[in-house]
């Protein structure tokens, strides 16, 4: 057991040696697009939201 512990670290190193990491722009650049898009999304679900509650409203007679 402890011999496939240390085996699995060992090709853990050898794995993210070979990891190219983003630069610090890139990253900026993601960040970015994640925030927006995660913006975008929340607006779209809450404009969805917004009208099936109207919708049921409207056919329950609220």
């Amino acid at each position: 057991m402890i011999e496939k512990i240390r085996n699995f670290f060992s090709e853990t190193k050898i794995e993210m040696r070979k990891v190219t990491w983003p630069t610090r722009e890139e990253l900026k650049g993601s960040t970015k697009i994640v925030i927006i898009a995660t913006f975008v999304v929340t607006i779209f679900i809450g404009m969805i939201d917004q009208i099936l509650t109207l919708i049921i409203r409207r056919l329950l007679g609220w």
